[in-house]
């Protein structure tokens, strides 16, 4: 069973506000250049026109080559991470991850087998190599916010106070899962 691969597809409602914000933010940012430093480098139709161009650029136009882009990487990657098990150990639920160690968000790929918690890293990181967390280790499991933001951590507590967080697709589902497992 694999939980997360989905990839989160931005809708055009989406798109639009964020490519007016992009556009008024970038535009914004030049004129405060021109009026902070007493130089008219750019006429008003130049920011209009240079505010709206980037806005579509990087508002519409590289969501959208990310996305293309994103799905054949990630998958192309994802497929190769294999963690290393144990005799008679089977991986049940599998999906893409960060672990953060340090100030370091790792990606690779958090594993449930019959027996333990395996986060392994994929080739492009720093810090490279396979978590191990025993079920029978893990004391507390906690849902949290990425930047204070987004509702996609997970942070597991050991026996013997080490945190492990979590950055996964589909938090409550990872949630649900590694706490049957935990009992």
């Amino acid at each position: 069973m694999e939980i997360g691969n989905k990839t989160t597809k931005m809708n055009w409602k989406f798109r639009v506000i964020f490519a007016l914000g992009t556009g008024v933010s970038y535009t914004l940012m030049l004129w405060l250049f021109d009026y902070f430093f007493d130089k008219n480098l750019y006429s008003t139709g130049s920011l209009i026109f240079q505010g709206v161009g980037f806005g579509v650029l990087f508002g519409i136009g590289f969501p959208y080559i990310n996305q293309k882009l994103a799905e054949k990487f990630s998958n192309k990657i994802g497929t190769k991470i294999k963690p290393n098990l144990k005799e008679e150990e089977v991986i049940e639920i599998e999906g893409p991850a960060n672990l953060f160690r340090g100030i370091e968000g790792v990606g690779g790929k958090i594993f449930l087998t019959n027996k333990k918690l395996i986060f392994k890293s994929h080739k492009i990181n720093i810090q490279k190599g396979q978590t191990d967390i025993e079920y029978s280790t893990i004391k507390e499991i906690v849902k949290r916010k990425t930047a204070k933001l987004f509702d996609n951590g997970i942070r597991i507590i050991t026996n013997n106070e080490k945190e492990f967080d979590f950055v996964v697709n589909e938090r409550d589902l990872w949630f649900e899962k590694i706490n049957e497992r935990k009992k």
